[in-house]
């Protein structure tokens, strides 16, 4: 295909649906925001919003491919998302639906898969064979580079580190099952605990309530990030708290692939050394085999919020190149 061909990349989260257009070196050239719908909305109003968004970038141009990076298992060969946590689709023919109304290719992965495939081409983790990423937002996306390639699992759906249970009998998740790693270390657990000490009206809430102006509807992580940045207390032991789960949960799942790096994206990430510097410390407190072995780097994923949605576009236009 011609590198100038215009292709657009999708990430659709739980809260926000991300678009850009993506030259085929991953730079952005523009990019757009939309709110996702709610979970209780039927799948077309989602497809109605990724289809706004796609043509408004496409400005009435030509769209050559369009890659989106779905919150939710997607089968093996990208036509279905088989279930979302926290969206409406259940055996959803995405790719199908979205490629009928565009009238263009459409590729269709998990988004924390598009996040780690940006990273590795783009981003911090180019060079890297063996990698783990994590997308930390309304719930935990998980990915894996092995070997240089994409792991998806037999059934397309490896990577789910969000719903392993780390505590017995705990949290109610949106997936239906109980004390999911998601309920202690993503963007819902600091927005979850941050309302309840709003809720309480304790005197440590103080930013947080003149922030939101008393409202705990208006609480998010982003506002959370930027209370603790100000240099509020509660907010930073919230993002730690967080960070400090996180680092237990990734201790494990070192263990088991043994990554010679961690990259961090999604929302959350933003948050930066006050989530991943506890992240770090509790990794080297709860690493097997910790002072015997290498501890992988964690970082912050380089392309931001933008990844999920620069490597659906390099996923599309790599299966354009392949046909």
């Amino acid at each position: 295909m011609n590198a100038r061909q215009l292709v657009v990349g999708v990430d659709v989260g739980g809260t926000k649906v991300l678009g850009g257009e993506v030259e085929a070196d991953g730079a952005v050239l523009s990019r757009l925001r939309r709110e996702t719908p709610h979970h209780s909305m039927a799948p077309s109003v989602v497809e109605d919003t990724i289809v706004d968004v796609v043509t408004e970038l496409a400005a009435g141009r030509p769209v050559a491919a369009v890659g989106v990076g779905a919150a939710g298992f997607v089968d093996a060969v990208g036509e279905l998302v088989r279930f979302s946590p926290h969206l409406s689709w259940r055996d959803e023919p995405l790719r199908q639906a979205l490629a009928d109304r565009l009238g263009v290719p459409v590729f269709i992965d998990n988004d924390a898969n598009t996040t780690v495939w940006a990273e590795a081409r783009f981003g911090a983790a180019r060079r890297r064979q063996q990698v783990l990423c994590l997308t930390l937002g309304t719930g935990i996306g998980g990915a894996l580079v092995i070997n240089g390639r994409l792991y998806r699992g037999a059934n397309g759906m490896a990577g789910e580190f969000g719903h392993m249970q780390v505590v017995p009998d705990g949290r109610r998740c949106e997936c239906g099952n109980r004390g999911c790693w998601e309920q202690y270390a993503s963007g819902a657990r600091v927005v979850r605990e941050a309302r309840e000490l709003l809720a309480t009206g304790s005197p440590a809430a103080h930013a947080l309530a003149e922030a939101t102006q008393g409202d705990p509807a208006r609480l998010s992580g982003p506002l959370v990030t930027e209370v603790a940045r100000a240099g509020d207390r509660t907010a930073t032991e919230l993002l730690a708290q967080v960070g400090d789960w996180l680092g237990v949960g990734l201790a494990g799942l070192c263990a088991g692939f043994d990554p010679e790096l961690v990259v961090i994206g999604g929302g959350l990430s933003d948050a930066d050394d006050l989530l991943l510097e506890p992240a770090r410390r509790a990794l080297a407190r709860t690493l097997t085999g910790r002072g015997f072995r290498p501890e992988p780097p964690i970082v912050r994923a380089e392309l931001g919020t933008d990844a999920g949605f620069v490597g659906a576009a390099e996923l599309a236009r790599a299966m354009l190149e392949s046909r």
